[in-house]
């Protein structure tokens, strides 16, 4: 581990706020949170879609794919999936500063590891989506089967079954999946960003 004597941050000549300017819109991070088979990510690749259409510039954190390199080091304990969030966060919150708009996909099953991740940014820079949907419908939806698996006890600490989901409290957003159509859900996270102006010159 390095000696923190020894490294200093170095600050840019480019602000975020410049950087903000330059994209004509402000930067967040989106941050979609529920049981495996919600929805996130399907919602969060249809709303990446409808900003980039729109001139806002997007990145999109998902799940699966972390772990395909940054975090494929981890597994599925308590303590590796606190590390998988805060890598993430991290890396949101280096996203924030370039100016853009960061979508992740994550089930970041407790609540402490979601509020650190808003504590790494600043006020407003963290907008909480729960995708919220009974866990009889992320079974039915299971295209790898994991639910089926887990419930027969071949794979262990499974979110919603052998290990806890905390639902958010008070997230900024819900979207229901069990009544709510893809488009409907995509339009409702639209009108809030609009609402709360971080979409500023945008043509959605």
């Amino acid at each position: 581990m390095a000696d923190s004597k020894n490294i200093s941050w170095h600050d840019s000549k480019v602000t975020k706020e410049q950087r903000r300017n330059l994209n004509h819109h402000k930067s967040v991070t989106v941050w979609f949170t529920g049981l495996s088979g919600s929805g996130k990510s399907t919602i969060s690749v249809e709303l990446e879609k409808e900003l980039h259409r729109s001139g806002v510039r997007t990145y999109r954190l998902d799940g699966d794919n972390i772990r395909h390199g940054l975090n494929k080091d981890l597994g599925f304990d308590p303590d590796d999936r606190k590390e998988n969030i805060r890598r993430i966060g991290e890396v949101s919150k280096l996203m924030v500063e370039a100016g853009l708009v960061v979508l992740t996909a994550f089930i970041s099953p407790y609540r402490t590891d979601r509020e650190e991740v808003r504590n790494m940014v600043e006020h407003g820079e963290f907008i909480e989506v729960f995708v919220d949907a009974s866990i009889e419908t992320c079974a039915a939806r299971d295209p790898k089967g994991l639910y089926q698996k887990a419930r027969a006890g071949k794979v262990k600490g499974f979110t919603g079954i052998d290990a806890p989901y905390e639902a958010p409290v008070n997230p900024e957003i819900t979207v229901n999946t069990d009544e709510e159509r893809i488009e409907e859900s995509v339009q409702k996270i639209i009108s809030y960003l609009k609402t709360k102006q971080y979409l500023i010159n945008e043509t959605i």
